[in-house]
């Protein structure tokens, strides 16, 4: 079968391998493909495996040969799965491959905020401290985490390793999740209404999928319900945050401080506003770009090919 990778460049920019695909199937990898090109290389292809091309009803309908659509990645909405289901179009992704390096990144942005290491080592190295009087010193504020409330808006698998990260920074978690799993409960893990959460965390993190639901869930109105001077994390979805709205908290120090992995349209654009946000740390969407995590994508991916030319699909989302 012929098998062609969109845009192979951000899962492997040549430090991993193909092989284990290419050992299924004809394999043509792209490193990029422009939305002008797409029907181009997948009009004779059976297999189409992408990140973040998007996938639409009217490609679909122009590829009469596609059977199978590999998402290199969690989420799924880049394909119309109601079109590959009147196609006939199974469709994959990979599951929980990145929740340990998503929960890591979240405390790597909110450890940046509250220690704030990358501004004083620059510090150090411009001759602060060796030119001072005193034998420390610091230039923003030092926040300590233990017993703050940290809230977890979404607990899947990356909201749950997120909570034993924090209890073991000694903080309390709230959280809010469209399920309520009371087998988690203990004394410093609750769940609890969207708008208690506000009301009562030191920091809130975000971990629920992009859907009609949750795109600008984080609006002037639920800011406004939340603790002057909240820290907010997002490695989930950039639109889940109105970003208008987010810096005008900045702005005003409602929020104290945002760390984010992503953001509206990627990669950001230049009149982004929260560019020019105050204490705001922005990373490139790499929570999830751990070599071993790719790694373990790159073999999920190759598991869910190998189970679909064997009859047994898995990992479907349609």
């Amino acid at each position: 079968m012929k098998a062609v990778v969109l845009d192979g460049h951000a899962l492997n920019p040549g430090d991993l391998s193909w092989e284990g695909i290419e050992s299924l199937c004809e394999l043509t990898v792209y490193e990029r493909t422009p939305k002008e090109l797409i029907i181009e290389r997948i009009k004779d292809a059976e297999l189409i495996i992408t990140n973040k091309v998007k996938i639409t009803k009217e490609i679909l309908e122009l590829a009469p040969h596609i059977k199978y659509i590999g998402i290199l990645a969690t989420g799924f909405n880049i394909v119309d799965l109601e079109a590959a289901n009147k196609l006939n179009i199974t469709v994959t992704n990979i599951p929980s491959y990145s929740t340990e390096a998503v929960a890591q990144h979240v405390f790597s942005l909110l450890l940046e905020i509250t220690n704030q290491v990358s501004s004083h080592n620059r510090a150090v190295k411009e001759g602060q401290w060796t030119n001072n009087d005193d034998f420390c010193f610091w230039n923003t504020p030092l926040i300590e985490l233990s017993n703050k409330t940290i809230g977890i808006i979404g607990f899947g698998s990356i909201g749950q390793k997120v909570s034993e990260i924090a209890n073991a920074f000694s903080m309390n978690v709230l959280t809010y999740n469209r399920t309520v799993k009371r087998e988690y409960e203990h004394d410093r893990l609750k769940f609890v209404s969207l708008d208690e959460l506000c009301e009562r965390s030191d920091v809130i993190s975000i971990h629920v999928p992009l859907s009609d639901q949750t795109k600008g869930l984080i609006n002037e109105q639920l800011i406004n319900k939340m603790k002057k001077g909240v820290i907010i994390i997002n490695t989930a979805r950039g639109p889940i945050i109105n970003e208008h709205d987010l810096y005008q908290a900045l702005k005003s120090d409602h929020v104290y401080s945002a760390g984010l992995d992503v953001v509206s349209e990627e990669p950001i654009k230049a009149n982004n506003p929260l560019l020019n946000a105050k204490n705001t740390f922005i990373t490139p969407h790499i929570a999830w770009a751990p070599n071993e995590t790719r790694l373990r994508l790159l073999e999920i991916a190759t598991k869910n090919i190998k189970a679909f030319l064997e009859g047994k699909p898995i990992n479907v989302v349609n």
